[in-house]
């Protein structure tokens, strides 16, 4: 890459060079092709490496279709790469985004574990779905950890797959001079929930989220604000007089509720109870902070789910899912539909800029906790705070000690990072146990230790396609 003019207002970078591990998405790529037509201070190659090559080839189609239009001012060359070696060599920034495996063996992740009545609202990253998600996820993040270091040693990494926390905290166990970060958007969520709060609360209008300043401090999808405030307004006292009416502290069931909304939606009804039970607001979406507590909570069936206004998302939902974006990837192809130049919502084109140079930004972002962002929390932690980000830097931002009760709920999960990650690369089955054992959902519904061993030798064997050699399988 090579950078023009010296002003932070007129500069710009051509030649950019970005590897996209993962460049056959049908999601994450289109807003990645999206916020880079929207930048017209980018511009360069983006090489997409896919195990799917075809899928590569489409999206190498539509990103070139997309920058060629005249109103897009970021243009980028989209080239389809057969090797990470390919993909790597020369690359200023690498993006990974993945789906281990295939929707069968989510459906296994996720649904399986019912017969034990443990329900998971995502599966991805908590709870029997997540760890054996992480055992198919972890040797690929290997892999790539080992190609990075060979090819694009000083590369900036972006992650956004899941089991997130324990994705990066892999890069880093085999590349400790990585320079990697993880990405992920439900903080914004919640920072737009006390931005509606404020408007409703105090008849403002047109308030930013990004004005909403937050402390941030917890792991993936297991965030929280321990602040939170507008202008120096502090947000909790306003949210404490908006839960007077819109809070319910014992939820009945409400059938045009879950009726009208879709699978993704929820009415916050978790988040809140979070607050009034510890004092701090839970700072991702209540899906995801559900499946990180008590499997006797939220979770305990879904009657109960749906008393608390959130949903289970059920695999066969995601394979319909997909077969539309198949369908919308053809139209796309073939010229009969276009991208829609619109902001996406990502920071990871603004998190760029600010590496290049561009100026300061702070966000959350996923690191090691090695500069004891977390003060209470180990240093091997993988932790979500906030940083800032400058040229060639990421400074985290120190959250200070985690609050005791908050801290008692988080590290269950911290240790468990640790039994997971060696049960992957390993290949050991009774870590995987004790990890399902330790998991503070699988614990609310206290199965035996039988059922569970019987419970991950099944899971273990419906994603053996996926698995390294050492699983023997």
């Amino acid at each position: 890459m090579r950078y023009e003019e010296t002003t932070e207002q007129d500069m710009s970078v051509k030649d950019l060079q970005i590897a996209y591990i993962g460049g056959g998405s049908r999601g994450w790529a289109w807003n990645l092709m999206t916020d880079l037509a929207m930048e017209p201070r980018l511009s360069g190659t983006v090489r997409l490496y896919d195990i799917d090559r075809e899928a590569a080839e489409h999206n190498a189609v539509i990103g070139n279709r997309l920058s060629a239009r005249e109103d897009a001012p970021g243009k980028w060359n989209y080239v389809t790469v057969p090797t990470l070696k390919d993909a790597l060599t020369g690359a200023d920034f690498v993006v990974i985004s993945i789906l281990p495996g295939t929707f069968e063996e989510m459906k296994s992740d996720v649904h399986l574990p019912e017969r034990l009545g443990i329900y998971q609202s995502v599966g991805d990253t908590a709870g029997p779905g997540g760890i054996i998600r992480a055992l198919r996820t972890l040797p690929m993040f290997v892999t790539f950890a080992q190609a990075i270091r060979d090819y694009a040693p000083n590369a900036w990494v972006i992650n956004y797959t899941n089991p997130m926390s324990l994705c990066v905290k892999t890069l880093y166990h085999v590349f400790p001079g990585i320079k990697a970060f993880g990405c992920c958007h439900e903080v914004f969520g919640t920072q737009r929930f006390l931005r509606d709060v404020y408007q409703e609360v105090c008849h403002a209008e047109q308030v930013n989220w990004q004005d909403i300043d937050v402390t941030v401090t917890g792991i993936n999808h297991f965030t929280w604000f321990t602040s939170a405030s507008y202008r120096g307004h502090d947000l909790f006292p306003v949210l404490e007089e908006y839960m007077e009416h819109n809070y319910e502290p014992a939820p009945g069931l409400d059938e045009n509720w879950m009726s009208k909304n879709n699978y993704f939606s929820s009415a916050n009804q978790v988040k809140m109870d979070l607050y009034k039970r510890f004092g701090f607001l839970g700072a991702a979406g209540d899906r995801h902070l559900a499946e990180f507590m008590p499997g006797s909570e939220y979770l305990r069936d879904p009657k109960t789910v749906a008393r608390w206004k959130f949903k289970l998302t059920p695999v066969s939902w995601r394979k319909e899912d997909l077969k539309e974006r198949l369908a919308r990837s053809a139209r796309l192809v073939s010229g009969e539909e276009t991208i829609d130049l619109t902001p996406t919502g990502e920071e990871g084109i603004a998190l760029i800029k600010a590496l290049l140079g561009f100026g300061r930004l702070i966000s959350n972002v996923n690191l090691p906790n090695t500069a004891g962002q977390i003060a209470n929390l180990p240093a091997s932690a993988l932790v979500e705070t906030n940083a800032v980000f400058e040229r060639d830097r990421i400074h985290p931002v120190a959250a200070g000690d985690m609050p005791e009760a908050i801290r008692a709920l988080v590290l269950p999960h911290v240790e468990n990072h640790e039994r997971i990650l060696k049960a992957a690369i390993f290949c050991d089955k009774e870590m995987v146990v004790d990890a399902f054992l330790h998991d503070p959902l699988v614990k609310g519904h206290n199965p035996g230790t039988d059922e569970v061993r019987s419970l991950v030798e099944d899971m273990i064997a419906n994603t053996r396609k996926f698995l390294p050699r050492g699983w023997g399988v």
